[in-house]
Formats: C-alpha cells, sequence, structure tokens
C-alpha cells in the first residue's frame, strides 16, 4: 500500500485509458515485468549468469518506488511500512541466491502499487476534470455594443457574456436576455435540459442546448459553483473516517511487529536447525504473507471510489467520516418548505362567490397584487399569467403588511388579503366559512378577494409537495431509517397536511431555527445516529447539530456548500435516496473486503510459518488479494 504522495500532474491518468502507460510508476512495473521474462527465457535457454543478472535488474527496476518509499518513510517519520516489508523480503531472497524469486516479488508487488496508484489517480481525476467542463474562452460584451473574446479568468462580476447554443456556460451568472435549454447534469447530476429564461440562475460548465443567452456574470471562474465543488471534493478525498484512522493506526504498530516476528522465525529456525538458508527464505515468506496491504486499502480505495461516484452525480460528500454517518444514520429530521416542498407558493384552488367568474376573480386579483412583492403576491400573479387572465389597471393602491393589499379599479375599492382582513373590513364570510376551513385543513393559505360589500371569492395557496416525495419516504425507509420526522416553523394545521400527504412517521411544527436544532438533538438522543436535511441557511443551526447534515438544492448556494457534511447539488428529493443508498453500500463493500483480507492473512501466515508457501505463492496469493479488494472497492465508482 503506497503512502506516499499522489503523482504528478504529469501523471494524472485520463479517464479513457489512452494515458494509462504515461505514468510512471506503470512504465517502471512494465519495464521489470519485461526483465522478468527475459530472464526466465534466457534461463532455460542455458545462459544461467545472463539470467540471475536480468533477475538483479529486474528486481532493481521493479522495487525502484516502494523500496525508495520504505527508506523515506523509515528514515524521516520512523515509520516501518509496508513498503519496508516487501523490500526486506526481496533483498532476503536476493542474499539468498533466489533473484528469480526476488524479481517476481518486486514485479508483482509493484504493479500492485501501479494499479492503486492508477485507481486513485483515475477517481481524483474524474473530479478535477470536472474543471474542463468550462470553457476557456468567454464571448465578452462590450458596454455601448460589439463583443470580444477572452479569456475565461478575465470575466469578472456584473461582465455581460454570450452563450451561443452548444456552448458551456463559462460562470455562474443571471440570464439576462434568451431563452434557452441547459444542460446541468455536470453541477446538479439532473439528465433532463432545464428551460431558461431572463431572471434565471446559471452555473458555469453547464451546456447551453438551444438558443443564445446573455449573462450577467455573478462570480469569476475562480470561486464559481464548479471551482467551489472541485475545492470541496478534493478536501473531501483528504478527509479519512474513524474506520480509515483506525486501520492506519493498527498498520502503523502491525508492520513493526511483523518485521520482528519475520526476525524471530529466521533466528529461532536457524539457532534450532542450523539450516539458516531455509529459515530465513521461510521468514522472508512470512513477511509477504502477513503484509497487511489489502486490509490497509480495503478502507480508503472504497471510499475515494464512492465519494468520486457520488460528486459526478451530483451529491457532495465532504469526507470519509460523513460517507461512515450516512451508513449508520437511523432517523432523519426533514425541513419541509424547499425540501419536501418546492419552496415556492402557487395558487392550486379559485373558489368563485356570489356569482362572480374564475377569470374575473383572478383578473381582480392580480390586479391588485401586482404592485406586491409578497411570495403569495408573486404566485396570483404568475397564476394570471399562466392562465392568461389580463388584469385591469389600478389606482390607489396600499399594501397592508401582515394582511394583504388594496387597490381601486373602475372606481371600486377590492382587498385581496386573508380572511381575518376581509372580517375586519366588514365583509361576510358566514356562507365560506366552511369552505375557508376545509382549505386550511389540507394545507392551504386562503385568500379572500372582496369588494366593500361581500367577497367574490377565494384562493388557494400552496407550498406545493414535490412529485416524488411520498416515493422518496417510501424508499428511505427500505434503505433502513427508521424514523423520518419533518420539522418546520409552519403552522400545525399545514404541517400535519404535508406530512399526511408525504408520509412522514412524525412532525413537528412552529419551530425557530434554534429549536430545530433542539428537536434534532432530542432524535439523537432517542434513535441514535441521526442526519438533518435542510436548505442550509436558515437551517444552518440544525445541520450542526445532526452526526450528518445535508443540504439539499444547494447549487450556487455559499452557505449550504460550506455548512453541511453532504451537498445535494439538485431539489431533488431522489439525491437524497442516492446518497443514503452510497453511505449503505459502501459500507457492506467495506465489510467485504475487511472479511476477505483478514481471511487472506489467516491462511497466508500459517502456512508460511510452517513451509506449505514458497515465496513466489505468498507473493501471488498476497497480490491477488490486493487486486480483488481493488476491484470490489472500485464498484463503488459505477
Amino acid at each position: 500500500m503506497s503512502s506516499g504522495e499522489a503523482a504528478s500532474d504529469d501523471d494524472v491518468i485520463d479517464m479513457g485509458g489512452e494515458r494509462f502507460w504515461r505514468n510512471r510508476e506503470v512504465q517502471w512495473s512494465a519495464a521489470s515485468g519485461i526483465l522478468l521474462v527475459v530472464g526466465f527465457v534466457s534461463g532455460l535457454s542455458g545462459a544461467g549468469i545472463l539470467s540471475t543478472w536480468v533477475f538483479v535488474v529486474a528486481t532493481v527496476v521493479g522495487a525502484r518506488f516502494f523500496a525508495a518509499e520504505a527508506i523515506e518513510l523509515l528514515v524521516e517519520d520512523r515509520v516501518v511500512g509496508i513498503e519496508l516489508l516487501m523490500t526486506v523480503a526481496a533483498l532476503t531472497a536476493g542474499v539468498l541466491g533466489l533473484w528469480g524469486e526476488a524479481a517476481t516479488l518486486a514485479f508483482l508487488y509493484s504493479i500492485s502499487e501501479a494499479l492503486e496508484e492508477f485507481t486513485e489517480d483515475r477517481t481524483r481525476h474524474a473530479i478535477r476534470a470536472l474543471m474542463d467542463l468550462a470553457p476557456k474562452r468567454a464571448t465578452r460584451l462590450i458596454p455601448g455594443g460589439g463583443e470580444e473574446v477572452i479569456d475565461v479568468d478575465q470575466l469578472r462580476v456584473d461582465d455581460r457574456f454570450l452563450v451561443r447554443p452548444g456552448q458551456a456556460v463559462a460562470t455562474d451568472g443571471t440570464v439576462e436576455d434568451g431563452e434557452s435549454a441547459i444542460d446541468e447534469s455536470s453541477v446538479t447530476g439532473e439528465p433532463i435540459p432545464v428551460e431558461k429564461v431572463p431572471g434565471d440562475q446559471v452555473f458555469a460548465g453547464t451546456l447551453n442546448t438551444s438558443g443564445a443567452l446573455v449573462v450577467a456574470a455573478t462570480a469569476t471562474s475562480a470561486d464559481n459553483t464548479l471551482a467551489r465543488i472541485v475545492h470541496l471534493v478534493t478536501e473531501a478525498q483528504e478527509q479519512k473516517g474513524h474506520s480509515e484512522r483506525r486501520m492506519r493506526k493498527f498498520s502503523r504498530r502491525y508492520s513493526p511487529a511483523v518485521l520482528a516476528g519475520g526476525a524471530l522465525v529466521a533466528l529461532v529456525g536457524g539457532i534450532v536447525t542450523g539450516d539458516w538458508s531455509t529459515w530465513m527464505l521461510r521468514a522472508a515468506t512470512v513477511l509477504v504473507a502477513a503484509a497487511p496491504c489489502a486490509l490497509v486499502i480495503s478502507i480508503p480505495v472504497t471510499y475515494v471510489a464512492a465519494m468520486g461516484n457520488a460528486g459526478r452525480h451530483g451529491v457532495l460528500i465532504k469526507g470519509g467520516v460523513h460517507l461512515e454517518s450516512l451508513a449508520v444514520v437511523r432517523v432523519l429530521a426533514l425541513d419541509k418548505t424547499g425540501t419536501l416542498t418546492r419552496g415556492k407558493p402557487k395558487v392550486v384552488e379559485v373558489l368563485p362567490l356570489n356569482k362572480f367568474t374564475e377569470d374575473r376573480i383572478v383578473s381582480i386579483a392580480a390586479a391588485v397584487e401586482s404592485r406586491s412583492e409578497h411570495p403569495l403576491a408573486r404566485a396570483v400573479c404568475d397564476y394570471s399569467q399562466e392562465a392568461g387572465v389580463d388584469p385591469p389597471p389600478i389606482t390607489k393602491f396600499r399594501s397592508l403588511v401582515g394582511a394583504g393589499a388594496e387597490a381601486t379599479i373602475e372606481g371600486i375599492r377590492y382587498t385581496v388579503g386573508s380572511p381575518s382582513l376581509a372580517a375586519n373590513n366588514g365583509v361576510n364570510l358566514d356562507a365560506a366559512s366552511a369552505t375557508i376551513a376545509s382549505l386550511q385543513d389540507r394545507g392551504l393559505t386562503v385568500i379572500v378577494v372582496a369588494d366593500p360589500d361581500r367577497a367574490l371569492g377565494l384562493l388557494g395557496i400552496a407550498d406545493v409537495i414535490r412529485e416524488n416525495a411520498r416515493d422518496a419516504i417510501q424508499q428511505l425507509h427500505s434503505l433502513g431509517i427508521e424514523q423520518l420526522v419533518m420539522l418546520t416553523g409552519d403552522n400545525q394545521r399545514t404541517a400535519a397536511a404535508v406530512a399526511t400527504e408525504v408520509g412522514v412517521d412524525a412532525y413537528d411544527a412552529e419551530l425557530r431555527p434554534e429549536e430545530k436544532s433542539t428537536a434534532v438533538r432530542a432524535l439523537g438522543e432517542t434513535h441514535g445516529h441521526v442526519g438533518m436535511v435542510g436548505d442550509g441557511v436558515n437551517d444552518a443551526p440544525a445541520l450542526a447539530a445532526a452526526d450528518v447534515g445535508i443540504a439539499m438544492g444547494a447549487a450556487g448556494s455559499d452557505v449550504a456548500l460550506e455548512t453541511a457534511d453532504v451537498v445535494l447539488m439538485a431539489d431533488d428529493l431522489t439525491r437524497l435516496v442516492d446518497a443514503v443508498r452510497i453511505g449503505r453500500r459502501t459500507r457492506r463493500v467495506v465489510r467485504q473486503n475487511l472479511a476477505l483480507s483478514f481471511v487472506i492473512l489467516i491462511v497466508l501466515i500459517p502456512g508460511a510459518l510452517v513451509g506449505w508457501l514458497a515465496l513466489p505463492a505468498a507473493v501471488l496469493a498476497h497480490e491477488l488479494s490486493e487486486f480483488a479488494v481493488i476491484a470490489n472497492g472500485m464498484r463503488m465508482a459505477r
């Protein structure tokens, strides 16, 4: 197991594989293998001296990297690593004149080291390659007219740039002109292109599929969403989980014990039998058989593959410790607004009263609300636009804070607001009270449209529940989540309606942000490991209180990216299911690798001690076990 630094940029491997042979460790290992074959062939042809020298060179070439690393660890860090065990075993075989065995060991261990380095580089490069999705050049629009092609790193905040069909977006920005569908899969993992109109946000590296867009930059190339993702994932892959740290600590103590055990085998066996050659060779075999390569890499190779795969699909897991938390979380607390719901109010019911038509009610409501910036007002105006209803002109508009608004249309004063506003204005709502109560029981916010004498109609507005919310809740239960609890600052009536519709196990309503964090801690004390899912902004205290904080729909959000332990880039609950599934699956693969590694050690060590296992067989079994662990761990990359 290599504990040295990652390969340099020149040695990074492309996912396509055509640059595999540019990796220096692969090249030297291949050269060692070729020399090993030449040595065997020359030995068969009777050139014994030539064969021995070829084996010596093959040993030196194959051991070049891991022997140097062994010496560096020993001298600089005072650490006896696995590399030292292999180096001593190869030297022992050579001293005994078994250069063929030494060359075989050096080649097989070097190719396993090269494969491991390739595997980790491949996963890391898959994430770093995201940066290549952003174009290197951008078409900046010159104030006053004209355009110029510049390097992307020259773009500044508020610069306007053009994105033509088929081009990638240069940096984060807001659409100022044009309409198009943007493929955001590189950032959010969402495979379906998203329609963009003026006012919408676009992200660096996403692909423009159809119309041309004029975008105003909101971030430079150094701090846009894509750059932050790469930075976070790079940091995450450096953060080790508890299990990985424990395994590293075990290895630091185990490897010196193996080296001492090997020396003891040679010393005791040689003294007792007088056959020093046999027992030195057996000691070398013990060193190879007991080397914990597969055991040590069983966890990190799986974690790196899992986090790399998750990152490519819009789920950023910020370290192995958080991957472990996803694997054992037993209860999930979920915010309502923006998590289980879309976080955007929408008119879902229009109920005329007193023989007024639906279009008349919508036109009056949209006219009065047209000058308001309240989210409910925006919902009314959006509904009017979608329904093709044109609002009439108004005069004497007045906003009634916390209640609604009023305005004059054709000399008549209309109010649009809460039932209490209408009642306070003397509007008789007796006939509509049952209907209002029914809408509120369903979790809808009721708006009354009224003139000075009567109610004209009712609008039911809801924060629409996500289409896949109930299905996601069911899938989370099937993955072993025992309790799913909704935490919200909304009122009890709305919370009850949403909780029933999505199928959570429990809910707690009318919570302030600090009360949410208290509720999360209580859930942890009652049920064990707890995760919190929110938007990463007003839910920051609750996210911090959980064993694992999960921010949803965080693309473009600095606060969410920095606050949460796991970041779901898209507004899609299936990403939450994916995150939990990846955590659970990673734990299973790690357990499989650990079991395989321990079985190999239990079989190989006694076999080497009693002489049933020759050095070449021990080397082959050792390296095959390492290959098996790497291959099994890399399944998490799929």
